[in-house]
């Protein structure tokens, strides 16, 4: 009888080193490994003390969803240069829904998904309908959505003195007047504040905003196991909300991709879109789910940062894109789709957290942040692909 395995190179079992060499995620473990053995060296104890290390996993959990939404259309062949943008529109969203209609938090957070859900649709239907690469259309987007939230936070902010002045008078705001205050008056501020006031509470503010497991924290303080200020208090309260967001959904789009059909779909898509369609698999609904995905991420992102700072700011999600794009490049995803990991882009992110924090320990110009964002990514394309190819055998 004819041994297979030997027979057919398909049923070759890959060595340990092939089989590690293969997964998206080596640089930036890897680079990890690097950065902590660097920021151990030159920084302050005090970096790697729980207090120090919630205070850069705080800034990573929020590039780390953005992140993880870009990892997962870089996957699947296509990008989201607006994801940046629509951080600060959702939160203009968020927070007028909040303000100026007065909408319970529960639902103000299905709106703004809603929302967001809506722009990453249309921008996944024009680049299926037009056939236009995803850079240009969502280029395009990266400006609309800035644009929209500083003229929309200006018209906000003219409408809330409005309905200040008519509260104040007792006589209801007319349509006329609303009109006005939005497309006619000028002036208005592009940050809205004092919307901590307006929220009540509660069990949807806390999934969104504020510290969770506070009472594990509080005995592991008294217990002598965490430090503690002199008064007796713990110096870490509680893990961020923004953090467990974080795994969560890493933890999420991991399995969707090692352990669903969806996984296999968005590998396919981004692989070889025409084999994936003769095969059956409806590429530009996942393409369209992605993008819809992407944008509801800038949208958590927006709600956190907006619960958590009690403002909204038009200026807020500058050159995140670029930095969620750079974490996912790090994370092992290729530029050319079809290739990459979750768990990647969630080492990619905290790569850049420990950096963007790690710099404030020690005693380097915090400026030098701008020059490894580039070094970061030229050294992670270019590792990816020679690695890639190293243990796939191409040439």
């Amino acid at each position: 009888m004819t041994d297979l395995s030997r027979s057919d190179e398909r049923l070759l079992k890959a060595s340990l080193i092939t089989r590690i060499l293969r997964r998206p995620e080596l640089g930036a473990l890897a680079g990890l490994v690097v950065i902590t053995a660097f920021f151990a060296v030159f920084a302050s104890d005090k970096m790697f003390q729980l207090s120090g290390i919630m205070n850069f996993l705080s800034p990573a959990a929020h590039l780390g969803i953005l992140a993880i939404g870009a990892a997962l259309l870089m996957i699947g062949g296509e990008f989201d240069l607006s994801v940046g943008s629509m951080v600060a529109f959702a939160g203009m969203i968020f927070a007028a829904s909040i303000t100026l209609i007065s909408m319970p938090l529960w639902l103000a957070v299905l709106f703004t998904l809603a929302f967001a859900g809506l722009i990453g649709w249309i921008n996944g239907m024009i680049v299926y309908r037009t056939g236009l690469p995803s850079f240009i259309v969502t280029l395009a987007f990266l400006f609309i959505l800035r644009g929209l939230a500083l003229v929309g936070l200006k018209a906000a902010t003219r409408v809330q003195v409005a309905m200040d002045k008519a509260e104040l008078s007792s006589e209801p705001l007319s349509t006329n007047q609303l009109i006005h205050a939005i497309f006619v008056e000028n002036g208005g501020a592009t940050q809205q504040r004092g919307l901590a006031e307006k929220i009540e509470p509660g069990f949807w503010s806390e999934l969104f905003s504020g510290d969770a497991l506070e009472g594990l924290f509080h005995w592991l303080a008294e217990a002598g196991y965490t430090a503690t200020f002199k008064s007796g208090l713990p110096k870490v309260t509680g893990i961020p909300v923004e953090i467990i967001w974080f795994l969560l959904l890493s933890m999420l789009a991991t399995l969707v991709l090692i352990k669903t059909p969806l996984g296999n779909w968005i590998f396919a898509s981004g692989g070889d879109p025409e084999a994936a369609r003769k095969s059956g698999v409806p590429v530009s609904q996942v393409k369209i789910g992605l993008f819809i995905f992407t944008a509801c991420c800038a949208a958590l992102v927006a709600m956190l940062t907006v619960l958590d700072a009690g403002s909204t700011d038009a200026a807020r999600g500058k050159q995140k894109e670029f930095e969620a794009i750079i974490a996912a490049v790090i994370g092992g995803c290729m530029l050319t789709g079809g290739y990459g990991s979750a768990i990647g882009a969630f080492f990619g992110a905290i790569i850049f957290g420990m950096v963007a924090i790690g710099l404030t320990y020690t005693q380097i110009d915090q400026d030098w942040y701008l020059v490894f964002l580039g070094v970061m990514l030229l050294v992670a394309v270019t590792f990816n692909k020679y690695v890639r190819r190293y243990a796939t055998g191409e040439k």
